[in-house]
């Protein structure tokens, strides 16, 4: 004859029990993956029937410091441009990167032609494998830094794709009294703006002196949303966030997203915006980074990237 043990608990020890499990599920809802700790305690956000995980992911840290020779004359075409043989001699990567020259859109016409894909170009500016520029050569190596103009919002990408946490720092410089030093997050990588204004973006964008150097900016997708996040310049404020950018001084950007949410930006170790987002810009389409801008002269030295 077999015994059988019936253990019996009472309704206060069961109580006790689910409530640990009841809480022991609501702190684990609010760590990410990965080892970044959260910087609040909302849930983490719901993958969308539409997220689609990054292929070939980063996973050790990128740094640039541009210390290679100044860019030389632009690259001259071959004399044939209508072949097809163009297009594949100079790729470089599965886009069919191609080279072009300082006549702009007049080169991509004879590219398109003949049969290339000029939507990535790379350029004559001496930028190195590690970074393509979108359909304009206004990007270049100078003087160890990093620096663009008149780019009209055709920017330049880095060729690294980003995990949905990680940290962006570099320095940037602003050349004119302008400001404009913009940098854009989260990315697909080659978007550029395809009208006057650049309300096509597929990143957030942070902009510091925007606006003729008239406010600050973190933006998602469209940098003239109503949703954009701003700080007016205000030359009698006493709070160093409504400073105007002085030309030629460095500021250090820090974007950094720990909890797979939550964009928060800072400027010389000072928090300016954050963005909480419910539906982040993250997985394919949106995960690369770059940085852009208008007419203005301005440089970008010292990037790192480190993946969280």
């Amino acid at each position: 004859m077999s015994s059988r043990v019936f253990l019996v608990a009472s309704p206060v020890a069961a109580s006790s029990f689910i409530g640990v499990l009841v809480a022991f599920g609501a702190f684990a809802a609010c760590v990410p993956t990965g080892s970044a700790p959260p910087y609040d305690a909302g849930p983490a956000p719901a993958q969308t029937s539409s997220f689609k995980a990054s292929i070939g992911i980063m996973t050790a840290p990128f740094e640039d410091n541009f210390d290679r020779p100044d860019a030389g004359e632009a690259l001259a075409l071959p004399g044939d441009v209508s072949s097809r043989s163009l297009s594949i001699d100079a790729a470089v990567d599965a886009q069919r990167i191609v080279p072009i020259n300082e006549a702009g859109s007049d080169v991509f016409s004879l590219l398109a032609d003949a049969g290339a894909d000029t939507t990535r170009a790379r350029s004559p500016g001496n930028l190195g494998p590690d970074w393509v520029q979108m359909r304009t050569s206004a990007w270049r190596v100078e003087n160890g830094q990093l620096c663009g103009e008149n780019a009209r919002n055709h920017g330049v990408w880095l060729n690294r794709t980003l995990p949905v946490n990680a940290r962006i720092e570099f320095d940037a410089i602003a050349m004119s009294d302008d400001g404009d030093l913009k940098a854009e997050v989260w990315g697909d990588g080659r978007s550029f703006a395809t009208g006057t204004s650049y309300t096509n973006a597929t990143s957030y964008l942070a902009i510091l002196g925007g606006w003729k150097n008239s406010m600050h900016v973190l933006a998602r997708l469209n940098e003239h949303g109503t949703d954009r996040k701003e700080i007016r310049v205000d030359k009698d404020s006493d709070d160093p966030r409504q400073r105007a950018v002085v030309r030629g001084q460095l500021y250090q950007f820090k974007i950094e997203r720990t909890d797979g949410k939550t964009i928060r930006w800072s400027v010389n170790g000072i928090e300016y915006l954050s963005w909480n987002d419910p539906s982040p810009l993250a997985g394919q389409g949106h995960d690369h980074f770059g940085f852009n801008e208008w007419e203005a002269k301005v440089c970008f030295d010292n990037v790192k990237v480190t993946p969280l």
